[in-house]
């Protein structure tokens, strides 16, 4: 592994599934996808069988209460062992450059392995590498159990940098027919193709990093978000997969802490975690609102009238004759105002807040959803990608309740991180969840 020091990225020692696999039932969706559709993950698990997959090799989030929780763990990390110890890897060093289809295009990225030194997932960190959205701190707890003495990590996590100019993928981009390419493949269930390369010209390697230098400069950074020359540079803004991220930075930090030798940390595969890197200019990357589920809710009959005496009668609530006009209203809101859709068996209807508590429209219903958990009022709360899964998931229950949101301008998002910190959790989604990053390539995290 080659470390760049200042640039809190290293050219990793990376793991790809040896030739002759089925890369289709090898590659599954990132685990915090579907996580109230075990349907979805039936389907998996029954289209891969028996073959060798990285779902074996991961713990998808919608079994998380599974009474089988410890038993799936303990199979985790021996599927890990058989998998190492029979050849299925092999074995590259160097930078990828990933090309994924989605509905809006190829999205394209780099992957490289980033430095937990740099990482700090509180809400006003300062630091190089930066969460963008609140950390949801009881996630972590389950994702470190799952990590901790793992021979491996397979990364789904992508983070972003601010790269109007395209300075840093776009080397990757111009040469990518100079490359060897190390996968083609369609992804399971109509999720787009996917493709791989190896960045092996060191010419090019070096404009990568040249233009990450670049994005990097802190006059620079100073100077394109109008900042006083002492604000702390943020490099890299976690736009997928931080509270994996934030535990393997926990794990880093236990490591850290009973070590004797600091010399053995320098190099330790721990200190690092595998990412993708996309371009927040990118065309083909779209943020997509992350919906809210409520379930079982035990105010349903009034919970109208508990919206609005939270908010201090602050609402307008209008009723819309369907989905379709509700969402045309939430999302054609005037540029300053904050609306949100609520959805439920016995209708459709906005909500327009006229006193809003924070800056965006999910921040502020936030702060009510959060009441009535606090208040056991509502069974359970859910995140859910995508329009139509929305109200598949309402219309499972007469006392679900859905609440549709608006998406965020991705144009807004460093600067607000830089500002004000993180966002509230589950703010915006990097596209639908069929989108989201396959797990494929991995890394060991133990040194033999």
């Amino acid at each position: 592994m080659k470390i760049f020091d200042t640039l809190a990225v290293a050219r990793a020692d990376i793991l790809l599934p040896v030739e002759g696999l089925d890369l289709t039932r090898w590659s599954v969706i990132a685990c915090d996808q579907y996580t109230s559709e075990p349907e979805y993950w039936e389907r998996v698990a029954a289209f891969v069988g028996s073959a060798p997959s990285t779902y074996y090799l991961i713990y998808p989030e919608v079994y998380l209460n599974a009474p089988d929780k410890e038993i799936r763990i303990k199979n985790i990390k021996s599927r890990m062992r058989e998998y190492l110890s029979t050849g299925l890897f092999k074995e590259i060093e160097g930078i990828i450059y990933v090309e994924r289809e989605t509905a809006h295009g190829w999205r394209k990225g780099l992957l490289l392995a980033v430095d937990l030194e740099k990482y700090d997932y509180r809400p006003q960190a300062q630091s190089l590498i930066r969460a963008t959205e609140g950390t949801i701190l009881e996630r972590i707890p389950p994702r470190v159990q799952i990590r901790e003495g793992a021979e491996l990590e397979l990364p789904h996590i992508m983070m972003l940098v601010d790269d109007p100019a395209n300075l840093f993928i776009g080397p990757a981009s111009d040469h990518r027919s100079d490359f060897p390419c190390l996968y083609d493949f369609d992804l399971m269930f109509d999720s787009g193709r996917v493709r791989g390369y190896l960045v092996n010209q060191p010419k090019v390697e070096e404009e990568i990093l040249a233009g990450l230098g670049q994005l990097a400069d802190q006059k620079k950074f100073c100077e394109r978000y109008n900042l006083p020359p002492e604000t702390p540079l943020l490099l890299f803004a976690v736009g997928d997969g931080n509270h994996s991220l934030a535990t393997a930075k926990t794990i880093w930090e236990k490591t850290k802490a009973a070590c004797s030798n600091p010399d053995e940390l320098k190099t330790s595969p721990l200190r690092y975690a595998l990412v993708e890197i996309v371009n927040l200019h990118d065309e083909a990357l779209v943020f997509e609102p992350i919906h809210r589920v409520l379930f079982e809710v035990k105010c349903s009959p009034a919970f109208e009238e508990e919206l609005k005496a939270f908010f201090q009668q602050q609402v307008e609530i209008r009723l819309h004759a369907s989905y379709e006009e509700l969402k045309k209203t939430v999302n054609n809101k005037e540029k300053n105002e904050q609306v949100a859709g609520l959805l439920s068996t016995q209708g459709f209807k906005s909500i327009k807040f006229l006193k809003p508590s924070t800056n965006l429209t999910v921040g502020t219903i936030q702060t009510f959803l959060d009441k009535l958990l606090s208040d056991r009022k509502v069974q359970n709360l859910d995140y859910v990608h995508g329009d139509d899964s929305l109200w598949q998931l309402v219309r499972k229950g007469d006392d679900n309740v859905g609440i549709y949101l608006p998406a965020m301008d991705k144009n807004e998002l460093f600067p607000t991180v830089i500002l004000d910190g993180a966002l509230p959790r589950k703010t915006f989604s990097m596209g639908e969840a069929w989108e989201k990053r396959f797990y494929l390539e991995g890394r060991k995290l133990t040194s033999r």
